[in-house]
């Protein structure tokens, strides 16, 4: 059987958590594995589900309420040993700079545009395989 890697999605926003699904596809790039999501609506899910490890890249909503995207990528990086890389969902072009705040190791704004936003999740899905995480 294929190795899967798992992407967490964290949004308070079923569709925006839907977008990012078929965005990914089952697949973002022929040289990654195969993706499993692992929805979270609550900053608690969240926490709880990088706690128990096997989670390789974080795909966090900056638009989700209460808990933000931007502050759950900052808290995570301080919190969680060896954290999976992070790609923040920003609003606008011109919150990037949030992003850099936040220690996100990519952005992408909303809506999700599918070819952009797979091939940011490829890349950091490899940066992923590439330290062995």
């Amino acid at each position: 059987m294929q190795p899967t890697a798992t992407v967490l999605v964290y949004s308070d926003d079923a569709n925006t958590r839907e977008q990012v699904r078929l965005a990914a596809g089952r697949r973002p790039a022929a040289d990654v594995p195969p993706i499993r999501f692992l929805e979270c609506a609550t900053l608690p899910a969240v926490i709880a589900a990088l706690d128990k490890g096997g989670i390789d890249v974080c795909v966090l909503d900056g638009e989700a309420a209460p808990s933000g995207g931007m502050g759950v990528c900052r808290q995570i990086k301080d919190e969680i040993f060896n954290c999976p890389p992070v790609l923040l969902l920003i609003g606008r072009p011109q919150d990037a700079w949030l992003a850099t705040w936040s220690r996100a190791d990519a952005a992408v704004t909303l809506p999700v545009e599918p070819v952009g936003f797979a091939d940011t999740l490829a890349a950091l899905l490899r940066t992923r395989q590439a330290v062995g995480a």
